[in-house]
């Protein structure tokens, strides 16, 4: 879990990316279908500790595309 991601998208979103936000209930159980992974969030509090990344916040993220062991952080390529 620590390794993935909650994305919270809208709605429409959600819909046309198979509800990819909710990646992180499918990385405890890849076997749950797509269209149950908001249902399996919505029923197991726990799930809902991660905290969200948002449509708006990734785009801030966009240029992040390598780890900095050292400072612990995504860096960009420059």
């Amino acid at each position: 879990m620590e390794g993935s991601s909650f994305y919270k998208l809208p709605g429409v979103l959600r819909w046309f990316s198979s509800n990819i936000g909710y990646h992180h209930v499918h990385h405890l159980s890849p076997r749950i279908p797509n269209y149950l992974l908001k249902k399996c969030y919505d029923a197991v509090p726990a799930l809902q500790n991660k905290q969200p990344l948002t449509f708006w916040k990734s785009l801030a993220c966009i240029r992040l595309k390598l780890w900095d062991e050292r400072r612990k952080e995504l860096v960009g390529f420059s």
